[in-house]
């Protein structure tokens, strides 16, 4: 009698689903709101919450002139999803966090510094850790590593980050303009206003920084072009077409190599790199590993 008992209760349980938009339509006492916060529909709301209350038999709304209001069902109801989503919410979050037999490391790192830096290096990485892989996502900005699954990011310090992250700082970034030899060499007299000035729709203000830091701030360029990404606009300066504010780690390889050079010098920015993680670095052994390899190679950049 008892199993069947619980399998009666679990059959008669909602989907999870249908248990969030509930949540969420209770909270707010609004299926606007909630389809808002979930983004999803109004009508689909509607239809999670009737099937929330076919299958308990009970209305958890009252519906009265466009307004829905909870019920005394709906009010016990609301106190025990709650309490259960959040529960179910931390122990994914603590699974997430604590998986360290994964044989993967998922790393989301800026685009350019991902293609111009990191990924050139990786294969070192490999050789040194062979039994761990890099699963690499190219983003940029704010990022809720739990929601895109993702154990670390890499990220250019330029924006608010959550207070519960861990920041492990990387290197202070240096800037300045940047071009091939071949292309400073025929510029006329070697004199930027007359000069083809790239920019980047992902840093629009480069240039606008870089004044601000010069002695002569009246500079302009002879032309402009823009790119919609800085790693174009760094490739067009590699290709002979013009300057770009380019970046330390960015253009590391670029300015050792010489495919690219920096004729007036580079200046810090004020800006860091920076590993952004859940927990301490040191909790869990896979981030350890590459983040004490990161902190080394960046080091000799």
């Amino acid at each position: 009698m008892i199993i069947v008992s619980k399998i009666h209760r679990n059959k008669n349980l909602p989907p999870l689903n249908a248990l969030a938009a509930f949540e969420a339509a209770a909270k707010h006492q609004s299926f606007t709101k909630a389809a808002e916060e979930l983004h999803l529909t109004h009508g689909a709301i509607s239809r999670a919450v009737a099937q929330v209350e076919e299958r308990i038999g009970v209305d958890l709304f009252l519906r009265r002139h466009r307004r829905v209001y909870l019920t005394a069902a709906g009010q016990r109801l609301l106190k025990t999803t709650s309490q259960s989503l959040d529960a179910l919410s931390r122990t994914v979050e603590e699974i997430h966090r604590h998986d360290l037999s994964s044989p993967f490391l998922v790393v989301s790192c800026e685009p350019s510094l991902a293609m111009r830096w990191l990924m050139p290096r990786l294969g070192e990485f490999k050789a040194l850790c062979p039994d761990l892989h890099i699963d690499l996502r190219m983003a940029g900005g704010p990022i809720d590593l739990l929601a895109e699954g993702c154990d670390v990011a890499i990220r250019r310090m330029d924006f608010t980050v959550k207070s519960d992250y861990q920041v492990t700082r990387l290197c202070a970034e240096f800037a300045g303009p940047v071009c091939s030899h071949g292309y400073w060499t025929q510029l006329e007299n070697q004199n930027l206003n007359n000069a083809n000035w790239l920019h980047s729709r992902t840093r629009p203000q480069a240039w606008y920084d870089w004044l601000s830091t010069e002695k002569d701030q009246t500079m302009s360029p002879n032309t402009e072009q823009h790119f919609d990404h800085f790693f174009y606009a760094l490739q067009a300066a590699q290709d002979h077409l013009g300057v770009v504010i380019g970046s330390v780690p960015l253009v590391s390889d670029d300015l050792q190599k010489q495919r690219l050079i920096a004729p007036l010098g580079l200046k810090p920015t004020g800006v860091d790199y920076a590993l952004l993680t859940l927990d301490g670095v040191e909790q869990d052994p896979r981030i350890a590993q590459f983040s004490n390899w990161l902190l080394g190679v960046i080091s000799d950049t």
